[in-house]
């Protein structure tokens, strides 16, 4: 086993129970937020960040990976007082959420830069990860980078090598943002397996948006698991293929490399929320338990094979 950090406090890997590998609790720009959200009413919104995940645990779901990261609006001590209020474990990460560029705190200092020193970023992920998040005593549990259409950008690698390399360092696992459809999982481990990272510690998210089976295996293969973590955001994919997928992966004999999630959220500030609901209706914690999980049944996946799914394959990404 492996203790693995929540915000309040460690766990160990056998007692995460159900995990889901990729929700976000809070994403909200502060900067946005201070200077042009009005209306904001703090006290409320953990209020109801509280009975959404009081909700969740009581559908069956016992943790989930909250990868909000610099550039998502990751904000510790709003977690904090959520998490006193549920018995849902919350794993926090570490890293940074860009398409393109890097943040320009990171811009001019770095191996060969104006100001060359050892990768800041890598020093500030180890930091998270080993002694805490700023001054609120919580650890992150893992690390989180992404790639998107824009591909391999000069930006996007050098925070992909950096979590790579304090992912060497610590032994904590990656989850990566991709795009099926550009296969940039694909170059995700790449770049990842340069650095020493080793593949059976990575999530390669967003997996479940596409229904290329070859493209799937051949990242399972590889060593990865499967992230397939947007259910209920069937404006990218339907509902009916994302579960189709999977039964048609475990049937290959895949289910050791599948995790689940919604990549859904207490509150986004990415859209207006009744907007949301009328578009994405099922992009609520719930649907996994509701909707999923008797779908995927129904399509010929045995119980245990979903445990192995929510319960086996979150341990083991945590275990060293």
């Amino acid at each position: 086993m492996t203790s693995v950090p929540t915000v309040t406090g460690t766990v160990e890997s056998a007692e995460l129970g159900r995990v889901l590998v990729h929700e976000h609790v809070f994403v909200v720009n502060e900067e946005y937020r201070q200077n042009f959200q009005g209306d904001w009413d703090e006290e409320g919104k953990i209020a109801d960040a509280v009975r959404d995940l009081n909700e969740l645990k009581g559908l069956g779901i016992d943790t989930i990976l909250d990868p909000t990261v610099l550039g998502l609006g990751r904000y510790i001590p709003r977690i904090q007082k959520i998490a006193a209020q549920t018995d849902l474990n919350i794993v926090v990460a570490t890293g940074v959420y860009t398409y393109n560029e890097i943040p320009f705190q990171f811009h001019y200092s770095g191996p060969g830069l104006l100001f060359d020193v050892p990768e800041p970023m890598t020093e500030l992920f180890v930091k998270d990860l080993t002694e805490g998040i700023a001054d609120t005593g919580v650890r992150a549990g893992f690390l989180k980078c992404a790639i998107e259409e824009q591909g391999m950008t000069p930006g996007v690698e050098r925070v992909m090598r950096a979590v790579a390399q304090a992912h060497v360092r610590t032994g904590a696992p990656i989850t990566v943002h991709t795009n099926p459809h550009t296969r940039s999982g694909l170059e995700a481990q790449r770049v990842l397996r340069e650095e020493g990272v080793d593949l059976t510690k990575v999530v390669i998210g967003h997996s479940g948006d596409t229904t290329d089976l070859d493209y799937l295996a051949e990242l399972a293969d590889a060593g990865s698991l499967l992230g397939m973590d947007r259910f209920g955001l069937d404006v990218l994919l339907p509902f009916e293929d994302r579960v189709r997928t999977v039964v048609d992966l475990v049937e290959r004999g895949y289910a050791e490399k599948i995790v689940v999630a919604h990549d859904a959220s207490c509150f986004i500030d990415w859209f207006d929320p009744e907007a949301k609901r009328q578009v994405v209706p099922k992009w609520n914690f719930r649907h996994i338990s509701e909707d999923v999980l008797p779908a995927l049944r129904d399509g010929g996946v045995s119980d245990d094979d979903i445990e192995t799914m929510l319960v086996a394959n979150p341990r083991r990404y945590f275990e060293r």
